[in-house]
């Protein structure tokens, strides 16, 4: 399999990845472990709620595209971690029954200061539900081994 590199990745639209389907058992389990907020839990207390309705948890939601990322691109890519995310917003909720796509941006890549023989690449992912609404948006680096001797050049 082809590792990408810091040059792969060019500003634009890099890719698109999913569908995945996201059923009422999974966001259940999620929440019950690492978000159990109502909302997230209890179908009634869901409804009375400014969600008005079972939703997943955000975390629940971001969780789930970096998977989709780590499918698509990430698991092949040259990459040495993230130093974090800079914008994150969740748009509207999660629902059970959710065929998410994740759109991927690279909305900038620069060549480290610091560190020649690396690159930062910065994607912009947007998760929409099959219904074409926006659930996230998300503004990321990742660190990324440059090719043999581009340090150099």
């Amino acid at each position: 399999m082809t590792t990408l590199s810091f040059e792969d990745f060019k500003p634009g639209h890099f890719g698109t990845y999913g569908p995945r389907h996201v059923t009422r058992e999974e966001i259940l389990a999620f929440a019950a472990e690492y978000d159990p907020q109502p909302m997230h839990l209890d179908e009634e207390a869901a409804k009375a709620s400014m969600l008005q309705g079972l939703s997943g948890s955000g975390w629940h939601l971001c969780s789930l595209l970096m998977r989709m990322m780590f499918d698509g691109f990430i698991g092949r890519t040259a990459s040495m971690g993230s130093p974090g995310v800079n914008e994150l917003r969740w748009m509207a909720p999660l629902r059970p029954g959710d065929d998410l796509t994740a759109d991927i941006e690279v909305a900038e890549a620069r060549v480290s200061r610091s560190r020649p023989d690396t690159g930062i690449v910065t994607f912009r992912g947007v998760v929409r539900n099959a219904a074409g609404v926006t659930l996230c948006e998300m503004v990321s680096p990742i660190i990324v081994r440059r090719r043999d001797g581009a340090a150099a050049e």
